[in-house]
């Protein structure tokens, strides 16, 4: 996928188009802002793992913060992400690379909570706020690099604004929001990044406080004026754009490889005490299943070769 060009106007039926994320610098080209749509992500992820509303919002806000992560990796890098607060949903990780394929999955996507007191989703207490925020990044030239620090809120997009701070000293204003229908399905997610360039003064990095907190309700501008609408309103600049993707890799041929591993007689085992060799995919929800006939003809054709 390559970075395509585009101006500050609104597109027709812009709720049509894929998730993406939209860069620019603004401010005297002071800032970096990014501006990411992940509303077919988002639908794409409920539709797999049958999340509740909650756990949606949850795995949204990290899956839309990881993009904007993997938006800087370059070739085939690759970054994961793990939140891990002790709250009811247990541990959601994202994996993603440099190209925006991102997968992943929520360690209890059917837990349901009731709403808080202001009505909304309560992702504070899906994710929970006693633990750590892990990212992993992988530029395949020497030892990943790692970094963690406590979670803040566990609302996510404070605990990443302090990742920036404290794990890359970068700061960096971060706004997050998944909206749910009453059906169950997405219609508006995403999220605003505003990061300001090294040597930037204390005069910018006030201003992008003040103007991140214009975004807290930024699902429903991504459902009404698109990422589009939302960079226009931080400044009508040009700006580049990039598809992201939910893309899992796992495959039947990936599987195989795993139960040839095992070795015939481990297999065998394994087949007589449960009839038959299923590996569960947790990032893409997919179950692999062999029978006693299936793991036969694996080893055959492997004596074979």
């Amino acid at each position: 996928t390559s970075w395509t060009s585009g101006k500050g106007e609104r597109p027709n039926q812009f709720y049509m188009q894929k998730s993406k994320i939209l860069k620019t610098l603004v401010w005297g080209d002071s800032v970096s802002l990014a501006v990411l749509d992940t509303t077919e992500f988002v639908n794409e992820a409920i539709s797999r793992h049958k999340f509740t509303p909650v756990a949606a919002a949850a795995f949204g806000r990290t899956a839309t913060a990881a993009a904007y992560l993997c938006s800087w990796l370059k070739g085939d890098s690759a970054l994961s992400v793990t939140v891990n607060g002790g709250g009811k949903g247990g541990k959601i990780c994202i994996s993603g690379d440099g190209e925006l394929n991102l997968r992943g999955f929520a360690e209890h996507p059917q837990t349901a909570l009731p709403p808080r007191k202001d009505g909304k989703l309560d992702v504070g207490a899906y994710v929970g706020k006693s633990g750590t925020l892990t990212v992993v990044r992988d530029d395949k030239n020497g030892l990943p690099f790692t970094g963690t620090c406590p979670l803040v809120t566990g609302e996510i997009a404070e605990d990443f604004s302090a990742y920036f701070l404290i794990s890359e000293q970068r700061p960096t204003a971060v706004a997050l929001g998944v909206k749910i229908g009453t059906d169950g399905t997405c219609v508006g997610a995403g999220g605003v990044f505003l990061q300001p360039l090294p040597g930037a003064d204390e005069e910018i990095l006030a201003r992008c406080e003040r103007e991140i907190a214009k975004f807290s309700s930024v699902s429903s501008l991504i459902q009404t004026q698109g990422a589009e609408g939302i960079v226009a309103l931080v400044e009508n600049r040009p700006f580049h754009t990039k598809q992201i993707r939910y893309r899992c890799f796992c495959s039947r041929e990936k599987t195989q490889n795993l139960i040839l591993a095992l070795g015939e007689s481990d297999a065998k085992a394994l087949l007589k005490e449960k009839g038959h060799i299923s590996i569960h995919c947790h990032y893409c929800n997919t179950d692999y299943d062999f029978d006693g006939r299936a793991v036969s003809a694996l080893f055959s054709e492997k004596e074979g070769k």
